[in-house]
This record gives C-alpha cells, sequence and structure tokens, in this order.
C-alpha cells in the first residue's frame, strides 16, 4: 500500500465553514468557531491520520479587505501559508451565491502553482438541494479544480470522500507527525483560543475584531485543581463594560463557558480567573499586536 503525507489548506472568505470542516475532518475541536466572521487568527495545524496517508490540514484566517494592521497580517498570514501547502481547498458556502469575493480568491489561488486545486461546497446541512446544484455549477465556472465536492462539517456528509481525495492528491512520503498527534498547537494556545470563543459567542457583534486573549499564569493548586489566570484585551472602555456586565454578570458567563471547553480538553477539573484589560487601538499598534502574539 502506498502511504501518502502532505498538507492542505482550506481558503475562503470568512466564515465559510472552514474550522468546523478542519475539527470534523480531525476529530476533536482544534480550531475555535464562531458564527462571527473572522474568529480564526492563526494558521492552525490539524492532523488526520489514517491507515494509507496523513492529512496535515492548515485553517487559516478568512481571507478579507483588511482596514486594520492586524487585518493585513491575517491577509499576509494565508498567502504564506498557501505557498507551501501541497493541496488549496477553497471552501464556498451551499447557502451564499459567489461573488466577487469568492472570484478575488479563486484567482488569486492561480499564483500558487506548486499546489493542486479543490473545490468544496460546504454547509450542505443547511442548504437546499436546488442551492447545493447551483452552487456546484458557480462553483466550477471559478477555475480548474480536481474535484468539487459538497460537504457538510457539521453532519459529516461525504467527510470520507474529502478524505479520499485530499490523500490521493498528496505525495508518497512517510507521516509527518507521531500518529498520537492531532495538532501541533501548545495548550497555552488552545486555553485561550477557547476563552476568545466564548468571549465572542458572548457579547455583541460589533467586538469581535477587538477581542484578544492572553494566559497570565498556569499552574497547579493544592486541591488539585489546575488554575488559570486570563486577560481579555479590548480597545476601548465601553467596550470592557460591555463584557463585564451589568454587576460583572455577562463576564461571569463568559468564564463559565469557557471553564467548560477547557475542562473538555484537558480532562481536568479547572480553576479559570478572568480579567478585562484596555490596550488602545491594539489592532493597529505593531508593538501590540506582538505582544498579544498577533
Amino acid at each position: 500500500m502506498t502511504y501518502r503525507a502532505g498538507f492542505v489548506s482550506f481558503v475562503g472568505r470568512p466564515n465559510v465553514g472552514k474550522s468546523t470542516l478542519m475539527n470534523a475532518l480531525v476529530g476533536e475541536k482544534v480550531a475555535i468557531t464562531s458564527s462571527k466572521p473572522q474568529t480564526t487568527r492563526h494558521a492552525i495545524r490539524g492532523i488526520l491520520h489514517r491507515e494509507d496517508g496523513q492529512l496535515v490540514i492548515v485553517d487559516t484566517p478568512g481571507i478579507h479587505r483588511p482596514r486594520t494592521l492586524l487585518g493585513q497580517r491575517l491577509n499576509d498570514l494565508v498567502q504564506s501559508t498557501l505557498a507551501d501547502v501541497d493541496v488549496i481547498a477553497l471552501c464556498i458556502p451551499a447557502t451564499d451565491t459567489v461573488g466577487p469575493g469568492d472570484r478575488y480568491i479563486a484567482k488569486s489561488l492561480e499564483s500558487f502553482g506548486r499546489a493542486r486545486k479543490i473545490a468544496l461546497v460546504t454547509k450542505t446541512d443547511v442548504a437546499t438541494s436546488t442551492q447545493i446544484a447551483e452552487r456546484l455549477l458557480e462553483v466550477s465556472e471559478l477555475g480548474e479544480w480536481e474535484s468539487i465536492i459538497p460537504v457538510s462539517g457539521i453532519t459529516g456528509e461525504q467527510l470520507d470522500i474529502v478524505v479520499r481525495e485530499l490523500i490521493s492528491l498528496m505525495p508518497e512520503s512517510e507521516p509527518l507527525y507521531p500518529s498520537e498527534d492531532s495538532t501541533e498547537q501548545t495548550l497555552e494556545v488552545r486555553i485561550g483560543e477557547l476563552i476568545r470563543e466564548a468571549t465572542l459567542e458572548g457579547v455583541s457583534d460589533e467586538l469581535p475584531h477587538s477581542i484578544a486573549v492572553t494566559i497570565d499564569e498556569m499552574g497547579d493548586r493544592e486541591d488539585g485543581l489546575l488554575q488559570i489566570f486570563a486577560n481579555v484585551w479590548v480597545e476601548r472602555d465601553s467596550q470592557k463594560g460591555i463584557i463585564i456586565g451589568k454587576g460583572g454578570q455577562k463576564l461571569k458567563g463568559i468564564g463559565q463557558e469557557a471553564r467548560v471547553g477547557i475542562e473538555k480538553l484537558l480532562d481536568r477539573r479547572v480553576y479559570l480567573a478572568l480579567q478585562v484589560k484596555v490596550s488602545k487601538e491594539w489592532q493597529r499598534d505593531p508593538k501590540k499586536l506582538d505582544k498579544l502574539g498577533l
């Protein structure tokens, strides 16, 4: 049996289901998901193991027109990632008509000549059969694809076909990661992302891009709990008030939601302490972005 291994990157506009699809393929939560666009801020590697191959899935931020230094850095991250992968998978949701953003991204993929390209029509679980058929036709006209596959990361429909196709497009290779690895992210990064995910879901629409999370300290307590002290960063005092909420209730709810996710990840009980801090205009300040790991 020929063993194949390599790197695939999911690309597309923000909020087209890339992170959900990656988590479904890997079989565990390695990337946070949110209904808010531009949730992903790192090139997150999830690792899928099969008898005949290994896929290293690189989930990237959604490509968008940047308005801040952070936005530009995220776009630059996508470009550098795509230059190194074996396969690029363009994701377009079945529920949305192909638009200028999709066409721009599809055209830009032509500059990455070494990578083979497939297209994935995502979110088929919430689309009608007519929408799916229309999207498959539209996507076929966007470029030259090795294959076009409708798929749902939520229900798992056609995931096995996606895996087979991706492995078949990879070069012959020994495994790139040990069989027990599912991601190369550190625990600290994964915990910070779970806190950010809970914050994104707990606040109103105007805040997502203004939220960052850092971990101050992690360590064992005498009672056996892992204690985590973390900071939620925003850009303005008014945003701080929104996250804390009346009498601190909003922040308390965010902390409870994040703790559930962290305890599930670590399989142990956790004490989580959150502080909300203001760093004015951090999305536009290179030194502040560096400090926040962005």
